[in-house]
């Protein structure tokens, strides 16, 4: 019998001391989304202000995702920093564009833009 799928995959990648880089392959539904809200909120605790999520590789976002979202985006900026969304792939760019959250939390289109922003003290949010 073959080992089951985990159903989303989320991995971190630290740069300097208050950007994170998280990568997020998979669902984004309710059974997952709990995971990266607690993924994101433990970067946050450890002094990760800033937020890259890359979301390339997620082929589908319910509410339960984008309340992820939202939370870190909420959290992140009492922390003095923000979420920004990296390469988001299309349905879920059309999700988060008809449901305003491209509004509060933008998105650029690769990882090297994202971290230019953030290195310039420019970041987009």
């Amino acid at each position: 019998m073959p080992a089951e799928e985990a159903p989303v995959s989320i991995d971190a990648t630290v740069y300097g001391e208050a950007v994170a880089l998280v990568t997020v392959a998979g669902e984004l539904d309710v059974e997952t989304a709990p995971e990266l809200h607690d993924r994101l909120a433990d970067q946050i605790r450890g002094g990760r202000r800033h937020l890259l999520l890359d979301l390339s590789a997620v082929p589908f976002m319910d509410s339960s995702g984008i309340n992820a979202l939202l939370k870190a985006h909420d959290t992140a900026g009492r922390a003095g920093g923000g979420v920004c969304l990296v390469s988001p792939a299309p349905v879920v760019q059309r999700v988060l564009d008809l449901t305003g959250v491209s509004l509060a939390i933008p998105s650029v289109a690769d990882v090297d833009t994202a971290l230019a922003h953030v290195g310039e003290g420019t970041v987009p949010y």
